[in-house]
């Protein structure tokens, strides 16, 4: 079912959080519209930008009328009203599997290389040598869980490759290095190549 207006994607164009959910409703072709947050500004901590979101963080989207934030919830409700199954395994063992790397995506890769990244590209007073421990350690193990799978949660891709893919695809931004890891990187490619694939902006580090 069709969009009955553009979705309105409240976002910060170097968010990763942010590309997941414009990645995907450019792969839906959804009609959508984008209105830029400035974060180092404070936006996000006013009035109007609280109404929308009580914790103060982008993204959020507004599907006529619908308001709801938090990038992997988005995924799910996106993939639920407007994908194929095929984005969100309606079974069991399916569901199961691209839980699994939501929780990746809210755990090890948020507090990994996307820390790591927010560091030195937001230049933020923080030691980056635990995250970018974090990070090595998590892209250690993708390597491992690739091993014969084109696709994180299995043959085709799903939304839990979307939630993973800008922060490991961004994290030598981080001073993460990807080169000892193949597999991830032939992963990161299938995802590029994939109809509707938009690319985050590098930032100016980078």
């Amino acid at each position: 079912m069709p969009a009955a207006r553009p979705i309105v994607l409240y976002r910060h164009p170097l968010s990763g959080h942010c590309h997941r959910v414009e990645m995907f409703l450019r792969m839906l072709d959804l009609p959508y519209e984008t209105r830029d947050v400035d974060l180092l500004a404070g936006e996000q901590r006013q009035p109007a930008f609280l109404a929308l979101n009580v914790l103060g963080q982008v993204p959020v989207i507004d599907d006529d009328g619908t308001v709801l934030s938090d990038s992997n919830a988005i995924l799910a409700y996106l993939a639920l009203r407007y994908a194929p199954p095929s984005w969100l395994p309606r079974d069991a063992l399916g569901a199961a599997r691209v839980q699994r790397w939501l929780s990746l995506a809210a755990g090890p890769l948020a507090y990994g290389a996307a820390r790591a990244r927010a560091i030195r590209v937001f230049g933020r007073s923080a030691d980056p040598s635990e995250p970018i421990a974090t990070a090595g350690a998590l892209l250690a193990r993708m390597e491992q869980m690739l091993d014969g799978a084109p696709f994180l949660a299995g043959d085709s891709p799903t939304i839990a490759d979307l939630a993973m893919y800008t922060y490991t695809a961004h994290a030598p931004e981080g001073g993460v290095a990807l080169e000892a890891y193949p597999r991830v990187l032939a992963w990161l490619a299938r995802v590029r190549a994939l109809p509707g694939f938009i690319p985050m902006p590098a930032s100016a580090i980078a």
